[in-house]
């Protein structure tokens, strides 16, 4: 008895058309490492809290720690890593780090994450 399965072909083909449209869309192996490494870093649920604190309003790392419900330690840490990925930049006011998301591609990035997750 052979088994079927629903996602897969039941026959080989290939359409060129759409081989070539879908390559041609293909970023570059940099641009495709990049872009990986970054929903990586949002891909930690500790990392996308932070982000979404800091989506509502600029944070120093002493409020975070306490929106998120870590260690400031930790939260310097996941905070390296955010920046390390271009997703969040600081400004120092005095002996104070102020943290806020880089631009609105990190913001739109969250939104369109969270309302995906959202749909039932």
């Amino acid at each position: 008895m052979e088994i079927v399965q629903d996602d897969m072909c039941e026959t080989s083909c290939v359409h060129p058309e759409a081989v070539n449209q879908a390559r041609a869309a293909l970023p570059s192996e940099e641009c495709v490492d990049l872009a990986s490494a970054l929903l990586k870093a949002v891909a930690d649920p500790t990392r996308l809290k932070i982000l979404a604190a800091l989506s509502a309003t600029e944070l120093c790392v002493c409020d975070l720690a306490l929106v998120v419900g870590i260690t400031e330690s930790n939260t310097s840490h996941q905070l390296r890593l955010l920046r390390a990925n271009r997703l969040v930049n600081y400004r120092k006011e005095g002996r104070v780090a102020y943290y806020r998301l880089t631009d609105d591609h990190v913001r739109e990035l969250l939104k369109s994450a969270v309302e995906h997750a959202q749909e039932r």
